[in-house]
């Protein structure tokens, strides 16, 4: 085989910052999102929880249980709610990191 010269081309990703785990200290450090969507006319919780001070997602997770579901979309949304309150809770107390 015979070498023409060139280099190799250097392929490029996209740069994303790394962020080391770092606990929450304090249920301000968390975002969490409740809301709810439709499914064969009854209300399933959504939510999002979201460590701020390393941008972890909490949830949801591969696996994660449904919210619900429920007759109104309120009783949805209280019961995501609910769910996010405990997962900061839960992480507060024993972080994942």
């Amino acid at each position: 085989m015979q070498q023409t010269g060139k280099k190799p081309k250097l392929v490029l990703f996209p740069h994303r910052a790394f962020t080391a785990a770092c606990a929450g200290a304090s249920t301000d450090d968390f975002a969490v999102y409740a809301t709810y969507r439709t499914a064969h006319g009854r209300f399933i919780g959504t939510l999002k929880v979201v460590r701020r001070t390393d941008s972890r997602l909490l949830f949801p997770y591969d696996g994660a249980p449904t919210i619900g579901p429920y007759d109104t979309k309120e009783a949805a949304i209280l019961a995501a709610a609910m769910l996010g309150a405990k997962l900061v809770e839960a992480d507060l107390e024993n972080p994942e990191l």
